[in-house]
């Protein structure tokens, strides 16, 4: 049985890592899929080599890492063009038992993660209904322009749960961050984000992620990739609804947006 990881983006599983750490203690079988592709070859093989070594510090071998999107042309922001074939994909990459999958959360903060939620959820449901957990990595609920909340899990997404860290355990995580130096400008802004509602919450939260969510908007109001990323809503609704269609998807598409 594995804990498959479906993850839009090289560094995304930085913010999984108190899971990934706990799951490691307990000897379970991990599977990361990455799923987009990039245009630039040079930054996303240099992209895919920070993942495999930071990974590698956590015990976990580049044979449980898959790049599912090399040389598609699934480009990075633009997964919500290719979810059919990513989905196809996703399934033949995870041939085996699976006992419980974690996504980026679905909330609203980048187009990708909220694809891949979809992505997951389907899995899981196709797998024989296995739980997933879903790690938050940034929202804009309520706020203007680009501002966000790093790594704050919505209300929206039900019950929240935690995991209690040691201040040497909540060091290694933040120091963690410099196994990807080419995305020093990314966690240069979300890294001081993250030290802020750690300080507040004063523990790692993540939730469990209940299909009919996919069904519903991730909040109300603007969502922060419409404003940041100039990606609207009916278009992510457009493409995880159109994983739907087969019947198999365990989410309701809405009849209109709200």
């Amino acid at each position: 049985m594995t804990v498959v990881y479906v993850l839009a983006h090289f560094d995304d599983e930085y913010l999984a890592l108190p899971l990934i750490r706990r799951a490691v203690a307990e000897s379970r079988d991990h599977l990361f899929v990455h799923v987009v592709d990039y245009r630039n070859p040079k930054m996303g093989a240099r992209r895919r080599r920070e993942t495999i070594a930071f990974l590698a510090a956590q015990g976990i071998p580049a044979t449980s890492q898959i790049h599912l999107g090399t040389g598609t042309g699934w480009w990075d922001g633009e997964l919500h063009r290719h979810v059919g074939p990513a989905y196809e994909a996703l399934k033949a990459a995870v041939p085996g038992p699976v006992e419980r999958v974690v996504t980026p959360a679905w909330e609203g903060g980048h187009p990708d993660h909220d694809i891949c939620a979809a992505l997951g959820v389907k899995l899981a449901a196709e797998r024989g209904g296995v739980p997933v957990d879903q790690i938050c990595l940034y929202q804009g609920k309520g706020l203007p322009w680009i501002f966000y909340r790093a790594c704050r899990p919505l209300a929206e997404n039900g019950p929240v749960r935690t995991l209690r860290l040691s201040a040497r355990e909540w060091l290694s995580w933040l120091a963690a961050v410099r196994a990807f130096p080419s995305q020093l400008k990314a966690w240069s802004g979300l890294l001081p984000g993250m030290i802020w509602t750690f300080a507040r919450q004063g523990d790692f939260r993540y939730q469990g992620l209940d299909s009919g969510r996919i069904g519903r908007p991730p909040h109300d109001g603007g969502l922060l990739y419409e404003r940041m990323f100039r990606t609207p809503y009916a278009v992510v609704r457009a493409a995880v609804d159109s994983l739907a269609a087969d019947g198999k998807a365990p989410w309701t598409p809405p009849k209109s947006l709200t």
